[in-house]
């Protein structure tokens, strides 16, 4: 097994921003391997935070954005549990890119508990009504709505759409990134897109 030198763990805490202990925990579990140590530090930071996500968060920012041409604003409340994590630069950028995703992607709710009942039952009934014009007997029609419903979450549900900066993850993988790596539960609590004209 290859011996883990201390530039071996500063190569890969300038690589994840990980602690010093957990780089040498990785990099000793993988045998010195950079990229498996890489993957290594992502399941076990995933592993923290979702410990951490049962925690209070009351503490936090507004991030407001205007789009160039002032006819597009985002206003989203991102909460974290210090006033020290909400002052920091890494925390307001995760609530930028928040607010930049809302304004580019039009989510229509945090989460998808969010969605009033009724909203996802019309969207079923739509579905149905488009499926059963095909013929297909009643058990398909219903996985086809259900496949159908995932997409629409997908589309519309803030924490399950593609990051647009990174599409290899989703909004709520990358608040686990933050979690992370800051130490503490973040969320996001609510948000207003506005556009000129609209409702």
């Amino acid at each position: 097994m290859a011996e883990i030198t201390a530039k071996m763990v500063k190569e890969l805490r300038d690589r994840t921003g990980a602690g010093f202990l957990d780089c040498k925990i990785a990099l000793e579990k993988t045998g010195g391997d950079m990229e498996k140590a890489v993957e290594e530090l992502r399941k076990m930071g995933a592993a923290k935070a979702e410990k951490k996500m049962a925690r209070e968060a009351n503490e936090g920012l507004i991030e407001a954005y205007i789009h160039p041409g002032a006819k597009l604003g985002v206003l989203v409340e991102v909460n974290c549990e210090t006033d020290f994590v909400a002052n920091t630069q890494e925390f307001r950028t995760l609530a930028h890119d928040i607010a930049l995703q809302i304004a580019a992607s039009d989510p229509i709710a945090v989460s998808r508990e969010d969605i009033p009942p009724e909203i996802i039952e019309k969207e079923k009934e739509i579905y149905r009504a488009q499926v059963e014009k095909t013929g297909k007997p009643p058990h398909i029609v219903e996985k086809i709505v259900e496949g159908k419903l995932e997409k629409f979450f997908q589309e519309k549900v803030l924490l399950e759409q593609p990051f647009i900066k990174d599409p290899s993850k989703t909004v709520g993988d990358l608040i686990k990134e933050y979690i992370a790596r800051i130490g503490e539960n973040i969320r996001v609590r609510r948000f207003c897109r506005f556009r000129v004209g609209e409702e």
